[in-house]
């Protein structure tokens, strides 16, 4: 047990020393490593943004169905029970005429004319379900059931989904869900840069020290012995890396919220944002830690097996 520790010891010293003798060929790829792990933990941020971005304003989405005055409390109710039992449906409230004039004299409370003209006729407002979505993707579904020839048969006017609002709901859905795979993308392809810019930083080290490694070999050295420092030297660039665009990262949330004294860009609330990156400070950097110190030793033990064709043992 004594030897391997003292092993592991010097596998971990050399990596080190090894490390700052490279330290040239470390920036580069370190410099690729931060900009990868940067766009990881940009897109972990801004999708838990965007997330409870579309929560909130699901939340104040509802789908309006107008009823007729002829509709039967049967017909109704029947209706109600059907549409509580989508998938998609988060909740259904029921306005009757009386209680629907009552929202809208007090959403026109300012409007003397208004509410003048109002209460000068008898109520001209249908009695209304109100609908609320789970999933702004999904509300095609909400919108199929209404559209059959029995429900539209109950209703005074087409829901409240429709027209510029719907455009509008749309729109903002497929803004997010381009973002994600976007961002999804593009650290894919920067993992994959990086990765290949570390295997071949790990080669050039490995040609600078191939005399060296010829000794080792000669006096018996195991393959675990051989490759570990270069192993241990792609692990540093991962922490290091990770460490930097977390404060990036944090830089970045605080010029933005403070310096610019912005709340939102966008779709992304700067606020929320921020919040989410203090409340999982330690979270992200684990993250951002493990993923470095994966892409690190995955690609210098990929690099070592291919260019120093190691014998098993």
């Amino acid at each position: 047990m004594k030897r391997r520790l003292i092993t592991f010891w010097r596998i971990i010293n050399t990596g080190v020393v090894n490390f700052m003798r490279n330290i040239s060929l470390a920036v580069a790829a370190m410099a690729v490593m931060v900009v990868t792990l940067t766009i990881v933990l940009f897109s972990v941020v801004t999708n838990a943004t965007f997330v409870n971005t579309i929560t909130q304003i699901t939340n104040k989405i509802d789908i309006s169905v107008y009823l007729n005055d002829n509709a039967t409390p049967a017909q109704t109710d029947e209706l109600l029970k059907n549409l509580k039992a989508l998938p998609n449906v988060k909740s259904v409230s029921y306005l009757s005429k009386d209680a629907a004039l009552k929202k809208y004299i007090a959403q026109n409370a300012g409007n003397l004319q208004l509410l003048t003209a109002i209460n000068a006729t008898s109520n001209p407002l249908p009695a209304t379900i109100l609908i609320k979505p789970v999933d702004l993707n999904r509300i095609g579904e909400i919108k199929s059931f209404l559209s059959k020839p029995s429900v539209v048969a109950l209703q005074s006017d087409q829901p409240s989904y429709s027209g510029d609002r719907k455009q509008a709901i749309d729109n903002i859905t497929h803004a997010t869900n381009v973002l994600r795979r976007i961002g999804v993308v593009t650290v894919m392809v920067f993992a994959l840069i990086c990765a290949l810019i570390i295997f071949n930083t790990i080669q050039m080290a490995i040609f600078n020290r191939r005399d060296e490694i010829q000794i080792m070999r000669l006096l018996g050295a195991s393959t675990t012995y051989i490759r570990g420092p270069f192993v241990v030297e792609s692990i540093i660039y991962g922490i290091l890396s990770a460490v930097i665009s977390v404060l990036i990262i944090n830089s970045a949330f605080v010029a933005t919220s403070s310096a610019l004294q912005a709340s939102s860009l966008g779709l992304l609330d700067i606020n929320y944002a921020n919040a989410y990156f203090d409340q999982h400070f330690w979270q992200l950097l684990g993250i951002q830690l493990a993923i470095g110190i994966i892409l690190g030793a995955v690609s210098a033990t990929i690099a070592t097996h291919r260019y120093l064709k190691f014998k098993t043992k």
